[in-house]
């Protein structure tokens, strides 16, 4: 997490400040979350060892998986940002009306064809032999034609 632009942290370790953060952003946080300062004066933050959460395999979602995924995800992201931020000043930054909804729409279209032109020039670098590929694997994900 980055520090505020409008000025220092009021925390004098950086871990604290991360995982005052995270305990904010998290409805339920790692027990063994924790800071310390490190022998040459480094702030850390450490967390459990093994993580033993599921993780979502998203390139085997379907169109329809994949929008309900998004939208949970917005929740929690929604959620987090009511439980740790300034309602007010969220919705003063929000402004009124479709405003936001067209501008994260552009955003979202505009990476998604950046994301395309990126994905062209890749398999055209793989063809070309400019990148080396596993193409056993490439073209079972269907990375290649």
């Amino acid at each position: 997490m980055l520090e505020s632009p409008i000025g220092k942290s009021r925390f004098a370790n950086q871990g604290k400040r991360v995982v005052i953060g995270q305990r904010l952003m998290q409805a339920a946080s790692d027990i063994f979350l924790g800071w310390f300062r490190a022998p040459g004066g480094h702030d850390c933050y450490v967390r459990q060892l093994r993580d033993m959460k599921v993780a979502s395999e998203i390139e085997t979602f379907t169109p329809r998986l994949l929008r309900q995924y998004a939208t949970m995800c917005g929740w929690a992201l929604a959620r987090a940002h009511a439980k740790a931020g300034d309602a007010a000043g969220i919705a003063g930054y929000l402004g009124k009306g479709e405003q936001i909804e067209d501008a994260l729409w552009s955003y979202a279209k505009n990476y998604a064809d950046q994301v395309e032109r990126d994905y062209d020039a890749f398999r055209k670098a793989v063809r070309l032999g400019k990148l080396k590929a596993d193409t056993d694997e490439a073209e079972s994900l269907g990375f290649l034609p």
